[in-house]
């Protein structure tokens, strides 16, 4: 098998291998690229990228699409915000109304799918109009800015280039990896996605397994939000406007299969990578950051035939 075979036929070594040429691009020419502070900064934004694609990732695992994850978590924000500014919630109460507010919102989004038969595409393209309207109705597009202070310290805390905001990131990939590889209900969510009829056969629920993976995804866009309220120090009305496209860029770029069945934590960590090592080097670049999202259609794009030329190769093997 030949280097390139070896790329194509492994998920995450392309990847790889694109990381490696763009850190040692960016290294070469750019001074600022290996800074503690740059380094800190790219960190910090990996923090809700990577928590944001695992809850585009859950979905897609099951052959599903979630399009309300940036409005859910957009809601959730305020929600928390909301909790700690005016109505005085300590930061213990406040965050775990908030994730299971993430989770009710996965919950719906889940039971709506499988009970009128709607294609989830359909179904959370509503929600998430639901969930913004909500959002703007509580708050009338106004910030929280008056959060305790020790939560935003947690958004700004760091050790050396590592910020404190990575440690939740990482515990949930650990878990999901978890999750996914060593329980049943992890296996039985991609074997639903894999292969739907055997899985029925073979015992599995499969109308549970689809509302276990949107409460799921649900949840980690809550988890999102709060990351992100921590990371600006305030609660925004713009909170997740920017994240489908993320969303679903790091987990097809990670080798994620469209039909479903086919995920991978390790790979989708990769991609947030490649994708957060984008928009630096852009930045340290001074091209116009709106320049990113055309950069992230094509990757998308070339992931997506990438992953087909994978499936067919395999097929003839």
């Amino acid at each position: 098998m030949t280097l390139g075979q070896r790329l194509i036929a492994n998920e995450w070594s392309a990847i790889a291998v694109a990381i490696v040429i763009g850190v040692v691009g960016l290294a070469a020419t750019s001074p600022a690229f290996l800074t503690e502070f740059n380094l800190y900064v790219m960190m910090r934004s990996f923090c809700v990228v990577l928590v944001v694609a695992f809850a585009q990732m859950l979905t897609l695992a099951v052959g599903q699409l979630n399009l309300s994850i940036g409005a859910l978590g957009g809601l959730v924000a305020i929600a928390i915000g909301g909790m700690m500014e005016v109505l005085g919630f300590p930061i213990a109460v406040a965050l775990p109304i908030g994730l299971a507010i993430g989770a009710l919102g996965g919950l719906i989004n889940g039971l709506l799918t499988v009970r009128t038969g709607i294609n989830g595409f359909i179904i959370t393209l509503a929600t998430a109009s639901a969930f913004t309207g909500i959002n703007l109705g509580i708050t009338e597009s106004i910030p929280f800015y008056n959060l305790p202070s020790a939560f935003v310290a947690f958004g700004t805390a760091r050790l050396s280039a590592f910020p404190m905001l990575l440690i939740p990131p990482v515990i949930v990939a650990l878990l999901l990896a978890l999750f996914l590889a060593r329980t049943v209900p992890g296996r039985q969510l991609l074997a639903v996605g894999g292969n739907p009829h055997a899985a029925q056969l073979s015992g599995v629920h499969m109308n549970g397994i689809v509302v276990l993976a949107h409460t799921l995804s649900g949840l980690l866009a809550a988890v999102g939000a709060i990351l992100a309220v921590a990371q600006l120090g305030s609660a925004q009305p713009t909170i997740g406007q920017d994240w489908l496209i993320m969303s679903f860029a790091a987990p097809i770029i990670g080798g994620a299969a469209l039909t479903g069945g086919h995920v991978s934590v390790a790979a989708t960590a990769l991609a947030v990578v490649l994708i957060v090592l984008i928009q630096n080097g852009m930045v340290l670049a001074q091209v116009d950051p709106y320049w990113v999202q055309f950069l992230l259609g094509a990757l998308i794009l070339a992931a997506v035939g990438l992953n087909r030329l994978r499936a067919v190769r395999a097929g003839e093997a």
